[in-house]
């Protein structure tokens, strides 16, 4: 993104809305800290910039990337799908990606507010592929990583977006594998994640993937979703 300084009125709206604080009012006049920008396009849309002083810049690679892991509008060009995930794990009644023996998992690295380096995925993407996850093969990020141990590219590791997510499933015996491996880079990751787990309920048995967490140490937060089978009909 691109302030025009000489038509900024210094009105402070572009200021209020940025969802990463990566504008700030310098002599009456809005500036864009380059480095902190994640390209999201809120400041552009949502401003009302009363004197139409926010522009959008064309981008080269590697910056374009931060594009689509933070503008909800944009696709991405790997994978021809909008947004930071895929909806596979929300359509598992219509999919059936996951069976009654295996585990879905998503791990979303940064949020509105604080962002996250590119990097920061190859904490977990290394460590996962060791132990043989089976990650989503239209995933964004699935289709970011050069090889098979799950190092990223070079080029885009710097590149600072608003969020991205590693999604894979991985057989019913390796979750506790899988939540080891969280706990570890949990120690070492600069920014907030949040982790999203994906079961199949058998009949009257809706909590035994949540006592098996449990157990295992983390906390399960009330805001799961249950999908009733109404998707077939």
């Amino acid at each position: 993104m691109d302030i025009d300084i000489d038509a900024c009125n210094g009105c402070g709206q572009c200021a209020l809305v940025c969802p990463v604080q990566a504008i700030q009012m310098i002599g009456n006049k809005a500036v864009i800290d380059e480095e902190r920008c994640v390209e999201c396009s809120v400041c552009y849309r949502d401003a009302n910039c009363p004197v139409n002083a926010i522009k959008i810049r064309r981008l080269n690679w590697p910056r374009v990337i931060r594009v689509p892991f933070s503008n909800v509008l944009a696709t991405h060009k790997l994978t021809g799908i909008s947004g930071r995930g895929t909806e596979e794990m929300k359509t598992n009644d219509v999919t059936n990606r996951f069976d009654f023996r295996e585990i879905g998992i998503s791990i979303e690295v940064g949020r509105p507010g604080i962002g996250t380096r590119l990097e920061n995925i190859e904490l977990f993407t290394i460590k996962l592929s060791k132990i043989g996850v089976a990650y989503e093969k239209k995933s964004p990020i699935t289709e970011l990583l050069v090889d098979e141990k799950g190092y990223i590219n070079e080029e885009i590791k710097d590149q600072r977006v608003l969020s991205a997510i590693i999604e894979f499933k991985v057989p019913d015996k390796k979750l506790s594998h899988v939540l080891e491996i969280i706990r570890e880079v949990e120690k070492e990751i600069d920014t907030v994640f949040s982790v999203g787990i994906v079961s199949r309920i058998k009949e009257n048995n809706t909590k035994e993937i949540i006592n098996r967490i449990s157990q295992l140490g983390f906390e399960v937060r009330p805001n799961a979703k249950i999908n009733i089978g109404l998707g077939r009909l």
